[in-house]
């Protein structure tokens, strides 16, 4: 695939269909909606990647928040974790601006394209086994896009194992099976870097697990790595 059938892939994502229990959830948060956006209108589709077709560094996280991305329509936005990981990539030269509110609010990526190992709101942000590897051909069409990719950034141990599943795909198998922690760095002979990340979500960020200094020096890392 070429950086062109990005917005293909894009179409064929926000029209996936394939978990119903998911698609039964965003549909009714979307319905119920939080008292907080009642006048606001939910995207409530399944939500593609975000950035630079031209990227060289991957983001990945979890999946659309029920009220972030699944209201906005762009994954890390609406909520707390995107203006979280978007001070860090702008501090880093990968975001024009520290924030990521909407999808008109004119924050555009450089060299950086955000995407989720699943698609569709999970209740309770735990999506099963089945729904992630149903969801991992999406993942799989973006990066394939990608020509340039040279590292991941994976955002919790849900995208980090849907790294290295992507890696397989392409013949790339690390033995033993790598660890997950914060910053750590696996640089395969035949494949990008992977730097591992606690996922920017409140639950990490409110009690100081990951704080705005630990992400930095992530995205810092990557950047050094690809200029």
């Amino acid at each position: 695939m070429s950086a062109l059938s990005l917005p293909l892939i894009s179409r064929q994502i926000e029209t996936c269909t394939r978990c119903a229990r998911l698609r039964t959830y965003c549909e009714r948060i979307a319905r119920d909606k939080k008292a907080a956006h009642r006048l606001d209108t939910y995207w409530g589709k399944p939500v593609p990647g975000f950035g630079d077709p031209r990227a060289r560094v991957l983001v990945l996280g979890l999946a659309p928040a029920a009220h972030g991305a699944n209201r906005t329509g762009r994954v890390f936005t609406g909520d707390g974790s995107g203006d979280f990981l978007m001070r860090a990539m702008h501090s880093a030269g990968f975001a024009n601006i520290p924030t990521s509110q909407r999808s008109d609010d004119g924050l555009r990526l450089k060299n950086a394209y955000i995407a989720a190992a699943v698609r569709c709101a999970p209740p309770d942000n735990k999506p099963t086994p089945e729904e992630i590897a149903t969801c991992h051909a999406h993942l799989v069409a973006e990066a394939a896009a990608l020509t340039r990719l040279r590292v991941i950034v994976a955002l919790g141990r849900i995208a980090f194992d849907a790294s290295w599943r992507l890696l397989a795909d392409r013949g790339v198998i690390v033995r033993p099976k790598p660890l997950f922690g914060h910053a750590l760095t696996y640089s395969p002979q035949n494949g990008p870097t992977v730097i591992a990340s606690y996922h920017p979500s409140r639950q990490n960020t409110n009690t100081g697990k990951l704080t705005t200094e630990m992400l930095e020096d992530v995205f810092r890392k990557a950047a050094q790595l690809v200029n």
